[in-house]
């Protein structure tokens, strides 16, 4: 398959998003790439086993194609990019796909707690302890051939940090925001924004009170700065139900949800999840 058909199949898979629930193809840093598997013999129920920066990735079915959907890091160099296939009973083989420039604004934001911008010693040790935690729970894997990716938002408000915004506290440069951020009152009801399970809660120190669903295969979503958490690691949670509220914990300038999806281990654009009213 040479670009022209496969930029041809992924523009047919973007008019058929809502049909399909598929993420919007968007091949940047921080974005989502949907790519054709190209053999054709891949018409079969058993779906390929693919790797992308040595990290299994998600496999969908689309009619009678394998798609990969993958995430790519906001680090990602732009360029050729390769996935690696192994079909069932099959040869492996390299595919590849290009990355797209993209470049993201900077935000300056003053924080009143100095120890949020320069921990000491403690701290530094909690946030070793907090990453371990947070780490194990979007590298987990669960396999699960109908992965949601048709998101509704988990809370409502303004979008008040976009995702991948180059972010300074203290006019101290600091890893880019990973996540989008989303204005609302202390308490306000935060809801699943599809089928999944709760994988993770914690009290860390950047991110507060904090919750992490498994939506399967490598599709984690986290949920920071919560005021109350009322559901538990191991239980079930429905798209549209409520496991928690807003608050205003851990690193922050005031109440909001701070949401994070996290693909193949890769923190991609939230919005890419939602349908395209949502996106702006």
């Amino acid at each position: 398959m040479n670009f022209i058909q496969y930029a041809l199949l992924i523009s047919l898979f973007s008019m058929s998003h809502f049909v399909n629930a598929l993420p919007t193809h968007k091949p940047i840093p921080g974005g989502v790439a949907i790519i054709p598997i190209e053999n054709s013999s891949l018409k079969q129920e058993v779906a390929p086993f693919v790797t992308y920066n040595k990290r299994r990735a998600m496999v969908v079915k689309e009619k009678d194609t394998w798609l990969a959907v993958i995430g790519i890091g906001l680090t990602a160099k732009t360029g050729r990019h390769a996935i690696k296939v192994k079909p069932k009973g099959g040869i492996p083989y390299t595919q590849h796909f290009i990355v797209k420039p993209m470049k993201y604004k900077s935000q300056y934001l003053t924080v009143k707690n100095k120890r949020h911008v320069n921990p000491n010693a403690a701290d530094l040790k909690r946030i070793r302890e907090n990453k371990k935690e947070i780490v194990g729970a979007l590298t987990h894997w669960s396999d699960n051939k109908n992965v949601a990716t048709d998101f509704i938002l988990p809370v409502q408000g303004p979008y008040s940090s976009p995702f991948g915004l180059r972010r300074f506290f203290n006019n101290q440069p600091r890893k880019p925001h990973s996540g989008l951020d989303i204005a609302a009152k202390q308490g306000t009801p935060i809801v699943a924004p599809a089928d999944g399970k709760i994988i993770e809660t914690g009290d860390y120190f950047f991110n507060g009170n904090t919750v992490l669903i498994d939506h399967g295969q490598g599709l984690v979503t986290m949920y920071c700065h919560m005021h109350t958490i009322v559901l538990k690691p191991g239980q079930t949670v429905k798209r549209g139900q409520q496991f928690g509220t807003v608050g205003k914990t851990g690193r922050v300038t005031g109440a909001h949800l701070h949401w994070g999806v996290s693909l193949n281990n890769k923190r991609v654009d939230p919005k890419l999840f939602l349908p395209e009213e949502n996106q702006q």
